[in-house]
Protein backbone atom coordinates (compact mmCIF):
# COMPACT_ATOMS: atom_id res chain seq x y z
CA UNK A 1 0.00 0.00 0.00
CA UNK A 2 1.44 3.34 -0.77
CA UNK A 3 3.15 5.25 2.13
CA UNK A 4 -0.22 7.42 2.99
CA UNK A 5 -3.83 7.21 3.26
CA UNK A 6 -4.35 11.21 3.43
CA UNK A 7 -3.67 12.74 -0.10
CA UNK A 8 -3.83 16.54 -1.48
CA UNK A 9 -4.85 16.14 -4.65
CA UNK A 10 -3.62 19.41 -6.58
CA UNK A 11 -5.63 19.76 -10.55
CA UNK A 12 -3.78 21.49 -12.64
CA UNK A 13 -5.57 24.29 -14.43
CA UNK A 14 -4.74 23.11 -18.18
CA UNK A 15 -5.78 19.46 -17.05
CA UNK A 16 -9.33 20.90 -16.28
CA UNK A 17 -10.02 22.76 -18.83
CA UNK A 18 -8.40 20.46 -21.61
CA UNK A 19 -10.06 16.97 -20.25
CA UNK A 20 -12.52 17.44 -17.46
CA UNK A 21 -13.74 14.11 -17.67
CA UNK A 22 -10.55 12.13 -16.73
CA UNK A 23 -9.84 14.47 -13.76
CA UNK A 24 -13.35 13.74 -12.45
CA UNK A 25 -12.80 9.60 -12.73
CA UNK A 26 -9.56 10.37 -11.34
CA UNK A 27 -10.95 12.51 -8.47
CA UNK A 28 -13.78 9.84 -7.61
CA UNK A 29 -11.20 7.00 -7.50
CA UNK A 30 -8.40 8.69 -5.37
CA UNK A 31 -11.66 9.85 -3.13
CA UNK A 32 -13.11 6.24 -2.76
CA UNK A 33 -9.46 4.97 -1.67
CA UNK A 34 -8.04 7.00 0.31
CA UNK A 35 -9.08 7.51 3.69
CA UNK A 36 -9.02 11.39 3.60
CA UNK A 37 -8.69 13.46 0.12
CA UNK A 38 -7.86 17.29 0.19
CA UNK A 39 -8.64 18.67 -3.51
CA UNK A 40 -7.06 21.88 -4.43
CA UNK A 41 -8.04 23.86 -7.66
CA UNK A 42 -4.97 26.20 -8.16
CA UNK A 43 -5.15 28.92 -11.08
CA UNK A 44 -1.92 29.66 -11.58
CA UNK A 45 1.49 28.53 -10.49
CA UNK A 46 1.77 30.85 -7.48
CA UNK A 47 -1.17 29.14 -6.30
CA UNK A 48 -0.03 25.85 -7.35
CA UNK A 49 3.43 26.43 -4.99
CA UNK A 50 0.96 27.05 -2.47
CA UNK A 51 -0.72 24.37 -1.98
CA UNK A 52 2.66 21.87 -2.35
CA UNK A 53 4.10 24.49 0.64
CA UNK A 54 0.93 23.94 2.88
CA UNK A 55 0.21 20.13 2.12
CA UNK A 56 0.94 19.40 6.12
CA UNK A 57 0.88 15.74 6.46
CA UNK A 58 -0.51 14.58 3.61
CA UNK A 59 0.92 13.08 0.21
CA UNK A 60 0.57 15.23 -2.41
CA UNK A 61 -0.96 14.65 -5.64
CA UNK A 62 -0.71 15.78 -9.04
CA UNK A 63 -3.60 15.49 -11.55
CA UNK A 64 -2.01 17.62 -15.07
CA UNK A 65 1.03 16.72 -17.51
CA UNK A 66 4.49 16.89 -17.57
CA UNK A 67 4.92 20.34 -17.09
CA UNK A 68 3.15 19.97 -13.77
CA UNK A 69 5.00 17.52 -12.16
CA UNK A 70 8.02 19.33 -12.98
CA UNK A 71 6.45 22.33 -11.55
CA UNK A 72 6.06 19.98 -8.64
CA UNK A 73 9.41 18.66 -8.44
CA UNK A 74 10.49 22.20 -8.53
CA UNK A 75 8.70 23.67 -5.62
CA UNK A 76 9.49 20.47 -3.31
CA UNK A 77 13.24 20.88 -4.87
CA UNK A 78 13.37 24.41 -3.54
CA UNK A 79 11.60 23.12 0.08
CA UNK A 80 14.44 21.11 0.06
CA UNK A 81 11.35 18.04 0.63
CA UNK A 82 11.98 15.88 -1.99
CA UNK A 83 14.07 13.17 0.35
CA UNK A 84 11.49 13.36 2.40
CA UNK A 85 8.08 13.80 0.23
CA UNK A 86 7.04 10.98 -2.66
CA UNK A 87 4.35 12.43 -5.47
CA UNK A 88 2.47 10.58 -7.28
CA UNK A 89 1.03 12.05 -10.94
CA UNK A 90 -2.68 11.46 -12.82
CA UNK A 91 -1.05 12.15 -16.34
CA UNK A 92 -3.94 14.22 -17.59
CA UNK A 93 -3.77 16.95 -20.46
CA UNK A 94 -0.53 16.56 -22.38
CA UNK A 95 -0.99 19.98 -24.84
CA UNK A 96 -2.59 23.53 -24.77
CA UNK A 97 -1.59 26.35 -26.34
CA UNK A 98 -2.34 30.28 -25.93
CA UNK A 99 -3.76 31.43 -22.78
CA UNK A 100 -4.63 27.99 -20.99
CA UNK A 101 -0.87 26.92 -21.67
CA UNK A 102 0.26 30.27 -20.46
CA UNK A 103 -2.15 29.74 -16.56
CA UNK A 104 -1.03 25.66 -16.54
CA UNK A 105 1.35 25.52 -13.76
CA UNK A 106 4.92 25.60 -15.21
CA UNK A 107 6.61 26.44 -18.51
CA UNK A 108 7.54 25.12 -21.49
CA UNK A 109 6.30 22.28 -23.76
CA UNK A 110 3.66 20.16 -22.05
CA UNK A 111 2.70 16.15 -22.55
CA UNK A 112 2.84 13.08 -21.42
CA UNK A 113 5.90 12.04 -22.70
CA UNK A 114 8.02 11.92 -19.49
CA UNK A 115 4.99 10.31 -17.35
CA UNK A 116 5.51 7.42 -19.43
CA UNK A 117 8.89 7.12 -19.70
CA UNK A 118 8.76 6.82 -16.15
CA UNK A 119 6.52 4.20 -16.13
CA UNK A 120 3.49 6.04 -14.77
CA UNK A 121 0.06 4.96 -16.51
CA UNK A 122 -1.43 7.11 -18.50
CA UNK A 123 -5.20 6.17 -18.41
CA UNK A 124 -6.75 8.17 -15.23
CA UNK A 125 -8.08 5.00 -13.39
CA UNK A 126 -4.86 2.90 -13.90
CA UNK A 127 -2.97 5.85 -12.54
CA UNK A 128 -4.85 6.49 -9.71
CA UNK A 129 -4.83 3.12 -8.73
CA UNK A 130 -1.34 2.68 -8.81
CA UNK A 131 -1.14 6.05 -6.61
CA UNK A 132 -3.27 4.59 -3.83
CA UNK A 133 -1.82 0.80 -4.33
CA UNK A 134 1.50 1.89 -5.48
CA UNK A 135 5.40 1.88 -4.54
CA UNK A 136 7.61 4.46 -3.58
CA UNK A 137 10.51 4.74 -6.62
CA UNK A 138 13.69 6.76 -5.89
CA UNK A 139 15.13 8.45 -9.24
CA UNK A 140 17.77 9.98 -9.82
CA UNK A 141 18.06 14.27 -10.56
CA UNK A 142 20.03 16.64 -12.69
CA UNK A 143 20.53 19.42 -10.38
CA UNK A 144 22.59 22.62 -12.21
CA UNK A 145 24.36 25.27 -10.81
CA UNK A 146 21.54 27.79 -10.74
CA UNK A 147 19.73 25.62 -8.83
CA UNK A 148 17.41 24.28 -11.16
CA UNK A 149 16.10 20.74 -11.62
CA UNK A 150 15.70 18.60 -14.95
CA UNK A 151 14.44 15.13 -14.34
CA UNK A 152 14.26 13.70 -18.13
CA UNK A 153 17.12 15.52 -20.45
CA UNK A 154 19.36 18.47 -21.17
CA UNK A 155 19.55 19.39 -25.06
CA UNK A 156 22.12 22.22 -25.79
CA UNK A 157 21.51 23.26 -29.17
CA UNK A 158 23.16 24.92 -32.05
CA UNK A 159 21.24 27.27 -33.63
CA UNK A 160 20.15 30.79 -33.04
CA UNK A 161 17.06 30.84 -30.73
CA UNK A 162 14.77 33.58 -31.90
CA UNK A 163 13.75 31.32 -34.85
CA UNK A 164 11.97 28.81 -32.50
CA UNK A 165 8.55 29.14 -32.26
CA UNK A 166 7.60 30.65 -28.97
CA UNK A 167 10.88 31.04 -27.23
CA UNK A 168 11.85 33.97 -25.84
CA UNK A 169 15.06 35.57 -25.98
CA UNK A 170 17.66 37.03 -23.85
CA UNK A 171 18.85 35.74 -20.13
CA UNK A 172 16.63 33.22 -18.37
CA UNK A 173 14.08 33.18 -21.53
CA UNK A 174 12.09 30.52 -22.24
CA UNK A 175 10.28 28.74 -24.75
CA UNK A 176 9.04 25.55 -26.45
CA UNK A 177 12.25 23.65 -28.30
CA UNK A 178 10.35 21.82 -30.43
CA UNK A 179 10.64 24.16 -33.54
CA UNK A 180 14.73 23.77 -32.65
CA UNK A 181 14.73 19.93 -32.20
CA UNK A 182 13.34 19.52 -35.28
CA UNK A 183 15.43 22.11 -37.47
CA UNK A 184 19.08 20.29 -35.70
CA UNK A 185 17.40 16.63 -35.52
CA UNK A 186 18.33 14.16 -32.91
CA UNK A 187 21.72 13.15 -31.24
CA UNK A 188 20.68 9.87 -30.74
CA UNK A 189 18.22 9.05 -32.99
CA UNK A 190 19.60 8.80 -36.13
CA UNK A 191 18.80 12.39 -37.18
CA UNK A 192 15.05 12.16 -35.76
CA UNK A 193 14.35 15.55 -33.55
CA UNK A 194 14.89 14.62 -30.24
CA UNK A 195 14.18 16.91 -27.13
CA UNK A 196 14.08 16.48 -23.80
CA UNK A 197 10.66 17.13 -21.64
CA UNK A 198 10.61 18.77 -18.11
CA UNK A 199 11.14 21.96 -15.76
CA UNK A 200 13.73 24.91 -15.85
CA UNK A 201 17.27 24.74 -14.40
CA UNK A 202 18.36 23.81 -10.98
CA UNK A 203 21.37 23.23 -9.45
CA UNK A 204 24.32 22.38 -7.01
CA UNK A 205 28.07 22.15 -7.71
CA UNK A 206 28.60 19.24 -5.52
CA UNK A 207 29.35 15.40 -5.74
CA UNK A 208 32.06 14.15 -8.70
CA UNK A 209 32.59 10.55 -9.06
CA UNK A 210 34.87 8.23 -11.71
CA UNK A 211 33.33 8.21 -14.89
CA UNK A 212 34.71 6.52 -18.19
CA UNK A 213 35.08 8.24 -21.64
CA UNK A 214 33.87 6.30 -24.66
CA UNK A 215 34.20 7.02 -28.35
CA UNK A 216 34.03 5.09 -31.31
CA UNK A 217 31.10 3.42 -33.36
CA UNK A 218 29.11 1.69 -30.27
CA UNK A 219 31.74 -0.82 -28.77
CA UNK A 220 33.95 -0.44 -25.65
CA UNK A 221 35.37 2.48 -24.95
CA UNK A 222 38.28 3.41 -22.87
CA UNK A 223 36.43 3.02 -19.50
CA UNK A 224 33.58 3.31 -18.32
CA UNK A 225 30.76 1.72 -21.26
CA UNK A 226 29.13 -1.42 -20.05
CA UNK A 227 26.41 -3.62 -21.90
CA UNK A 228 23.54 -1.87 -22.50
CA UNK A 229 21.45 -1.68 -18.79
CA UNK A 230 17.77 -1.87 -18.43
CA UNK A 231 18.40 2.21 -17.38
CA UNK A 232 20.40 2.74 -20.03
CA UNK A 233 17.24 1.60 -22.36
CA UNK A 234 14.77 3.60 -20.16
CA UNK A 235 17.45 6.98 -21.12
CA UNK A 236 17.51 5.58 -25.03
CA UNK A 237 13.53 5.37 -24.26
CA UNK A 238 13.46 9.27 -23.58
CA UNK A 239 15.75 10.62 -26.20
CA UNK A 240 13.39 8.53 -28.67
CA UNK A 241 10.32 9.76 -26.79
CA UNK A 242 10.99 13.54 -26.03
CA UNK A 243 10.72 14.18 -30.01
CA UNK A 244 9.29 17.35 -31.11
CA UNK A 245 7.93 16.82 -34.35
CA UNK A 246 7.13 13.12 -36.22
CA UNK A 247 8.94 13.77 -38.84
CA UNK A 248 12.38 13.08 -39.81
CA UNK A 249 14.78 16.00 -39.79
CA UNK A 250 15.59 16.91 -43.76
CA UNK A 251 18.33 17.00 -44.78
CA UNK A 252 17.66 20.52 -45.86
CA UNK A 253 17.00 20.96 -42.03
CA UNK A 254 20.88 19.84 -40.90
CA UNK A 255 22.16 22.27 -43.44
CA UNK A 256 20.33 25.46 -40.68
CA UNK A 257 22.41 23.41 -37.68
CA UNK A 258 25.28 26.25 -36.94
CA UNK A 259 27.94 24.28 -34.92
CA UNK A 260 29.03 25.31 -31.67
CA UNK A 261 32.63 25.59 -29.86
CA UNK A 262 31.68 24.14 -26.68
CA UNK A 263 33.87 22.99 -24.19
CA UNK A 264 32.59 19.45 -22.36
CA UNK A 265 34.13 18.12 -19.00
CA UNK A 266 32.37 14.90 -17.27
CA UNK A 267 34.34 14.75 -14.08
CA UNK A 268 37.00 16.73 -14.80
CA UNK A 269 37.60 14.95 -18.13
CA UNK A 270 37.89 16.57 -21.01
CA UNK A 271 35.35 15.02 -23.87
CA UNK A 272 35.08 17.74 -26.35
CA UNK A 273 36.69 21.16 -26.41
CA UNK A 274 36.81 24.67 -28.31
CA UNK A 275 38.79 23.60 -31.31
CA UNK A 276 36.08 20.52 -31.80
CA UNK A 277 32.71 21.98 -33.20
CA UNK A 278 29.71 20.21 -32.03
CA UNK A 279 26.22 20.13 -33.32
CA UNK A 280 24.33 18.79 -30.32
CA UNK A 281 25.21 17.91 -26.80
CA UNK A 282 22.84 15.76 -24.19
CA UNK A 283 22.72 14.87 -20.35
CA UNK A 284 20.08 11.94 -19.03
CA UNK A 285 20.36 10.83 -15.51
CA UNK A 286 21.77 7.33 -15.93
CA UNK A 287 19.51 5.74 -13.01
CA UNK A 288 22.94 4.59 -11.07
CA UNK A 289 23.89 8.07 -9.74
CA UNK A 290 25.60 8.67 -13.09
CA UNK A 291 24.59 10.80 -15.87
CA UNK A 292 25.04 9.95 -19.97
CA UNK A 293 26.80 12.59 -21.74
CA UNK A 294 27.10 12.19 -25.50
CA UNK A 295 28.31 14.85 -28.08
CA UNK A 296 28.28 14.99 -31.55
CA UNK A 297 30.87 17.33 -33.26
CA UNK A 298 30.38 18.68 -36.38
CA UNK A 299 32.71 16.54 -38.43
CA UNK A 300 31.39 13.46 -38.07
CA UNK A 301 29.34 11.43 -40.80
CA UNK A 302 26.06 10.50 -40.79
CA UNK A 303 27.26 6.73 -39.51
CA UNK A 304 29.77 8.13 -36.72
CA UNK A 305 28.57 6.92 -33.20
CA UNK A 306 28.63 10.27 -31.15
CA UNK A 307 31.55 10.73 -28.65
CA UNK A 308 30.24 9.30 -25.16
CA UNK A 309 31.29 9.90 -21.58
CA UNK A 310 29.49 8.55 -18.07
CA UNK A 311 29.73 10.66 -14.57
CA UNK A 312 28.44 12.24 -12.13
CA UNK A 313 29.08 16.31 -13.07
CA UNK A 314 29.24 17.64 -15.94
CA UNK A 315 30.22 21.09 -17.18
CA UNK A 316 29.50 22.97 -20.41
CA UNK A 317 31.18 26.52 -21.16
CA UNK A 318 31.71 28.13 -24.26
CA UNK A 319 30.36 31.45 -26.09
CA UNK A 320 27.00 32.36 -25.27
CA UNK A 321 25.12 29.30 -25.84
CA UNK A 322 21.14 28.16 -24.82
CA UNK A 323 20.01 25.06 -24.27
CA UNK A 324 16.56 22.93 -23.95
CA UNK A 325 16.41 21.49 -20.12
CA UNK A 326 13.55 19.23 -20.30
CA UNK A 327 12.25 20.73 -23.67
CA UNK A 328 12.32 24.76 -21.71
CA UNK A 329 15.14 26.71 -23.39
CA UNK A 330 16.86 28.34 -21.07
CA UNK A 331 19.83 31.15 -21.64
CA UNK A 332 22.08 32.49 -22.63
CA UNK A 333 24.76 31.44 -20.17
CA UNK A 334 28.60 30.91 -20.63
CA UNK A 335 29.37 28.17 -18.80
CA UNK A 336 26.57 25.58 -16.70
CA UNK A 337 26.98 22.49 -14.58
CA UNK A 338 25.08 19.96 -14.12
CA UNK A 339 25.72 17.06 -11.26
CA UNK A 340 24.06 14.13 -10.63
CA UNK A 341 22.08 13.52 -6.86
CA UNK A 342 20.97 10.09 -6.58
CA UNK A 343 17.93 8.84 -5.85
CA UNK A 344 17.10 12.31 -4.91
CA UNK A 345 13.35 12.35 -6.16
CA UNK A 346 10.45 9.88 -5.30
CA UNK A 347 7.73 8.43 -7.38
CA UNK A 348 4.68 6.55 -6.70
CA UNK A 349 4.74 3.69 -9.43
CA UNK A 350 2.63 0.83 -9.92
CA UNK A 351 4.42 -2.23 -7.61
Amino acid sequence: MATSDQLLVVIDPLARRTDGESVRIAKDVLSAGAASTKVCLPEGPEEFARALERRGSRRPVVIGDDRALLRAVSVLHRQRELATCALSLVPVGGGGSGTDAAVSAGAGAGGLSLARSLGVPTGAVAAARAVLDGVERRLDLLVDDSDGVVLGAVGIPSVPLPSVSGAVPGAGGCGRAGGFWRTCGGIAGGGHAVGPVGSGTVGSAEGAGGGGIAAGSGGKGSAGVTAPSPWLRTRRLLLRTFSFGSRPARAADHAECVPSRLRVEVDGVLLVDLDQPVRTVSVTPGGDGSAEVEARPASMGAGTAPLRAVGRRVTVSGADFRYASDSVVAGPVRTRTWTVREGAWGLTLPG
